[in-house]
């Protein structure tokens, strides 16, 4: 093989999840690229890879991408790392991988970690089918529209989130999904690895009672409700629709949220609320 893009995902916490395979390509490139360039070279230096470092983060990616597409294309070997876990999801470097697999230039995927399959495994929550959605939005309006997307699918959900918005989301979370079964992943493979099952309002609970939260978090929910035997008067499928959309909801996000709640279309849930 000529020029060419290793993808290389690197242990969540672990160090010692680091695949040979890994090491290999490390050593391999000409230069790697790092979204936090510390962070990775304490994983090199604890693998005695001696491979240049070169930043390469959301802020400089689409500078950089054509430079590092014509560094391939003459011929060189470039590894791209994310912080922890597989590159690319909801990690940088989606602008250079278009523009790898537009020139038809060689990108060789290296598994290894990923934060959204360790928690989907350890939940005990339906695997399949499932939906990611990387991280959740940092303001209320925006969170429960996000969380009527959620709804919506249909799905088990993979959701990262912060610790200082987490009982926040939670909370907006069982108001649109009910009270689902969740789990929360935090710190996976870590010291202090922790996975929190139960109830939303379990865990929102559990999680109040303490001091404070840290550390990297990954959220694992079950389908929303769907509780069509259980279906309100029209006066109360209004009420909770004027809910939703008091606290920052779109209408049309609020309607597909109450419609996966309670089993229905969004035709018929839309001619119910208007009475048509």
């Amino acid at each position: 093989m000529s020029g060419r893009l290793y993808l290389v995902a690197t242990p969540v916490g672990n160090l010692a999840d680091l695949s040979p395979r890994a090491v290999d390509a490390l050593r391999e490139a000409s230069t790697v690229l790092a979204e936090d360039t510390r962070r990775t070279l304490t994983l090199l230096r604890a693998y005695s890879i001696d491979t240049p470092l070169e930043s390469f983060h959301e802020h400089n990616e689409d500078e950089k991408a054509a430079r590092i597409v014509e560094r391939i294309r003459a011929g060189d070997v470039i590894a791209l790392v994310s912080d922890a876990g597989t590159p690319i999801v909801s990690d940088p470097g989606y602008p250079l991988l278009r523009r790898l697999r537009d020139e038809r230039l060689a990108v060789v995927p290296i598994p290894g970690a990923s934060a959204v399959m360790l928690a989907l495994a350890a939940s005990g929550l339906p695997p399949t089918p499932f939906a990611f959605w990387g991280f959740s939005p940092h303001r209320d309006g925006e969170r429960r529209d996000f969380w009527a997307r959620v709804a919506s699918s249909s799905m088990t959900a993979v959701v990262f989130e912060s610790p200082q918005r987490l009982v926040e989301s939670l909370e907006s979370a069982r108001e649109i999904l009910g009270d689902v079964e969740a789990t929360v992943a935090r710190e996976l493979t870590k010291m202090h690895e922790e996975l929190i099952h139960g109830r939303l309002s379990e865990i929102v609970e559990t999680v109040r009672r303490r001091d404070s939260v840290r550390g990297e978090i990954t959220l694992v929910l079950a389908a929303a409700e769907r509780r069509s035997e259980e279906l309100p008067s029209v006066a109360r499928l209004r009420e909770e629709l004027e809910r939703l959309r008091d606290g920052g909801m779109r209408r049309n996000d609020a309607v597909k949220a109450l419609a996966a709640r309670y089993g229905l279309s969004r035709n018929d849930l839309y001619k119910m609320l208007t009475g048509e």
